[in-house]
This record gives C-alpha cells, structure tokens and sequence, in this order.
C-alpha cells in the first residue's frame, strides 16, 4: 500500500482552521438551536471572517457535516479494501454495524444528543440524506471496478443506491442494528444471484 504523502504546514492549517469552524458551529447550534446561531456568530467565535466560513463551508447545513470526504473514502474502502472471502454485501454490512456502535462508544450520550438535533432541525436532515447519497457513485464505481466493469450496471447503480438508503433508515431507528441485519439480509439474497452472473 503507498504510503500518504504528509500534509504542509499549509495544508494543515487550513484543516485545522476547518475543524474549528465546524466543531464551533455545532457546539453553538447544539446549545442555542441551528436557526438561532448566524454564520457571522461563528466566525466572530472563531476569529475569521464570515467570507472565510464560507469558502469552507459553502452553506449554512455543511457547518455541521465537516467530514463528507473521510466519509466516502471510508465507504469505498470497505468495499476495495475487504477481505477476497467476504462479499461486497458482508462487508458494507460490517462496516455500518461499525460506525453504529463507534458512534456510541466514542461519543455516548453525545452521539444521541447530536442525533436528536438532527431529528428536530429539519434543513439539517434532509440535507445529510443528500449529502449521503451523493456517495452513490463512488460506491458504484468501486463495486463496477471489483467486478473488473469500465462502468456501474443498472443493477449496481441501484443496489449502490438501496445500501446507502439501508444506512439512514438504520440511523433514524430506534433499533438500527435490527434494520440493518433485516435490510441487509434481503440485500444478499437478490445480490447472490446477480453476482453469481459476473
């Protein structure tokens, strides 16, 4: 595996200048609600420039959602990075179950503090629903390559499409473990018989 090169100090300043961005903007919207707390708020808290929160943040609901492209990485790593013996199903399968229960470990009643405020500002929900789904094609493209494919197949546009909507219907239920052995296992079913066809 190549090594990854190391970040500049630039490079580094300016990720550590995002972190604190969100990680304000959260804590703010957590205490006082997300409508109540202004982007110049944030950047007077952070001592940047309103122009500066945006070009990081290109709109008010990213503040809260700073790790979009760690996300995908991550997602398209568990299908190209998992075990030749385990399927693309098992293993995205795991890999939800996983950040379920890290969410929980790591941040305790933090992760259901944060949830709850998701739940109750509705901009904020419907745009992490997009944002999550914006993953569809990198998903697809990873699970075509698997299959040694130029480009995703109907069927793997979909099936990219139904995973990533099986992870939020599992994080808005108050059993998410139960929805995604359930989803999951009707996955694998019609996914055997489509990829004993490749």
């Amino acid at each position: 595996m190549a090594e990854q090169p190391t970040l500049g100090r630039r490079e580094r300043k300016k990720a550590a200048t995002r972190k604190a961005i969100s990680n304000t903007a959260t804590a703010m919207f957590l205490e006082r609600g997300f409508d109540n707390v202004s982007v110049r708020e944030i950047a007077d808290r952070v001592d940047v420039s309103p122009t500066t929160v945006f070009a990081y943040f290109p709109q008010k609901e990213a503040l809260v959602f700073d790790e979009d492209d760690e996300q995908r990485e991550a997602l398209v790593a568990a299908v190209r990075d998992r075990d030749p013996e385990v399927s693309i199903t098992d293993a995205l399968h795991r890999y939800f179950a996983a950040g379920i229960l890290e969410s929980r470990t790591e941040h305790g009643d933090g992760a259901q503090r944060f949830m709850e405020f998701l739940d109750a500002t509705p901009a904020l929900t419907d745009y992490a629903a997009r944002m999550w789904t914006r993953h569809e094609h990198a998903l697809g493209a990873a699970i075509a390559e698997d299959f040694g494919l130029d480009a995703p197949s109907p069927e793997i546009r979909a099936y990219a499409r139904f995973v990533l909507q099986v992870q939020l219907l599992a994080t808005a239920d108050d059993d998410p473990e139960a929805v995604l052995d359930g989803a999951f296992r009707i996955l694998n079913d019609g996914w055997r018989s489509f990829a004993a066809e490749r």
